[in-house]
């Protein structure tokens, strides 16, 4: 793990296309500003548990089943 200290207003910059800026800090709270293109999805960590978490709800109570597609013979 990389580990930064910024001040407010200063950046970071992941790749050539995202950049995360500090906005501000409160107490124990950081505003967190970024910049990506529209096809990079940002989420929080804790939404990524939650869908994860959903999702394996849902694939418990899912049964998968393959068929097998057969053609008919002609009746003779």
């Amino acid at each position: 793990m990389l580990v930064l200290t910024r001040k407010r207003e200063q950046s970071i910059v992941i790749g050539d296309n995202v950049e995360i800026m500090v906005l501000g800090v409160s107490g124990d709270k950081v505003r967190l500003g970024i910049t990506a293109p529209r096809e990079v999805e940002v989420f929080r960590k804790e939404v990524i548990a939650d869908r994860a978490g959903a999702q394996a709800d849902t694939d418990a109570d899912t049964e998968i089943v393959e068929v097998e597609a057969v053609a008919a013979e002609p009746e003779a």
